[in-house]
């Protein structure tokens, strides 16, 4: 049966013998070669998952790394371990950061001859004498402000926006913001934290007053706090990398002194040796 089996493979025409070294060991095969057996082996197999052990073994391996450094005598390793933790923590934060980011769109364009002095005047003192406003806080710029202002301007053609806190500069951008949001019309910017909005003489309550390219409540309270973290973590960084400055010079100054101090009793002991001699 074996000597049947070896002749029909041995004087079939379309077979194919083939021998394969890899390894340093010969192999034959009869058929066609398999090219790819090495590569997709090797490919296919998947990494070896690290057990609980492992795991904790390598966390206490890197806390006792830190904490070496945090202990450490030279304050220029304490203070750059400080600063390469901080400097990741802001690369993190700033990856958070970009998730809360939204597309904006173009900015209402108005006719400038759409209000006149006169109606101008009249909607900014209408609009400062009413005590009807919506409330920025520290959440920002979000659905709940627009919807507020579409909620006011039912009643009011115009309608204050108060920004506390805010920083300098910080309510020109809201301004420039709202407008586009709401489609309503800047008349005033107080110098502190309030503007002033007018609803426009062909206002039409939209379908939906809460526009959706704009963050939820609890999603911009999140990035408020992302923020806040990063403007904090920022401050800190800078605060190091002062540290670390003021820490070489420190080093050189000592060194100089220090070099200046062997020189001199360098002298000093060459200025003894020669009044001996005479």
């Amino acid at each position: 049966m074996e000597g049947h089996m070896w002749q029909s493979v041995r004087f079939r025409s379309d077979s194919l013998v083939t021998l394969n070294t890899e390894d340093h060991v010969a192999r034959f095969s009869i058929g066609r070669p398999n090219v790819n057996h090495g590569t997709n082996s090797k490919a296919m197999k998947k990494p070896l998952k690290k057990s609980r052990k492992a795991k904790l073994n390598e966390l206490k391996w890197f806390r006792l790394k830190a904490k070496k450094k945090m202990k450490s005598p030279n304050p220029e390793v304490r203070i750059r371990y400080k600063l390469e933790k901080a400097k990741r923590k802001e690369v993190w934060l700033i990856e958070k950061l970009r998730k809360y980011e939204i597309p904006k769109g173009p900015l209402p364009v108005h006719d400038p001859e759409i209000l006149t002095k006169e109606e101008k005047f009249y909607l900014k003192r209408t609009g400062e004498k009413k005590n009807n406003y919506v409330p920025v806080g520290r959440r920002g710029l979000f659905g709940g402000v627009v919807l507020n202002m579409h909620m006011h301007w039912k009643k009011h053609e115009t309608v204050k926006v108060v920004c506390k806190p805010c920083r300098p500069g910080q309510i020109h951008e809201y301004a420039e913001e709202l407008a586009r949001l709401s489609k309503g019309m800047v008349i005033d910017i107080k110098a502190k934290n309030t503007i002033i909005f007018y609803r426009g003489k062909n206002y039409v309550q939209p379908d939906i007053m809460s526009p959706p390219d704009t963050l939820s409540k609890q999603k911009a309270l999140e990035k408020y706090k992302f923020e806040q973290s990063l403007e904090h973590t920022s401050q800190f960084i800078e605060k190091l990398e002062r540290q670390l400055e003021e820490y070489h010079k420190h080093v050189e100054l000592y060194q100089k002194n220090k070099d200046i101090a062997t020189e001199r009793a360098t002298a000093t002991a060459n200025g003894d040796c020669s009044v001996d001699r005479q």
